[in-house]
């Protein structure tokens, strides 16, 4: 698994992990870091610090895009993987907007329901489609 990939995961892992305790995923980060658990590769926690950051426009524009279904009903695993791969797509520019989809698709094929890569696959597309028109 490439470097990138692994620090996604690992972005989801503490992104998922703290909304499961309703603690705040920067503090968990930052505990993790403090306790020697830090992940080994930055872009980790350039993820979490950068969802965290951007999380209310990202969940705004997830809940427009996401026809049918509102944030909490998205199992969570799909509601953290979509909030990376549209920060990735609107605020990492040295990521290829091809690479953020794909790779979030691979996170749901992995670990979430059946039909998560589909979902995850059509509401990034349809945002990465409407790209040039969405604010930051």
């Amino acid at each position: 698994m490439a470097a990138r990939s692994k620090a996604r995961k690992r972005a989801l892992d503490v992104l998922y992990a703290s909304e499961m305790r309703g603690e705040s995923a920067v503090d968990a980060l930052d505990r993790a870091i403090a306790d020697g658990e830090a992940p080994t590769n930055d872009y980790t926690a350039v993820l979490v610090r950068g969802v965290v950051e951007r999380q209310a426009r990202l969940d705004e524009l997830l809940a427009e895009y996401s026809e049918g279904w509102t944030l909490a009903r998205m199992p969570a695993v799909d509601r953290n993987v979509l909030r990376i791969g549209l920060w990735e797509l609107l605020y990492a520019d040295d990521i290829p907007d091809a690479v953020a989809v794909s790779e979030a698709t691979a996170l749901v094929r992995d670990l979430s329901t059946d039909e998560s890569p589909q979902f995850v696959n059509g509401v990034l597309g349809n945002l990465l489609r409407n790209k040039a028109t969405l604010s930051r």
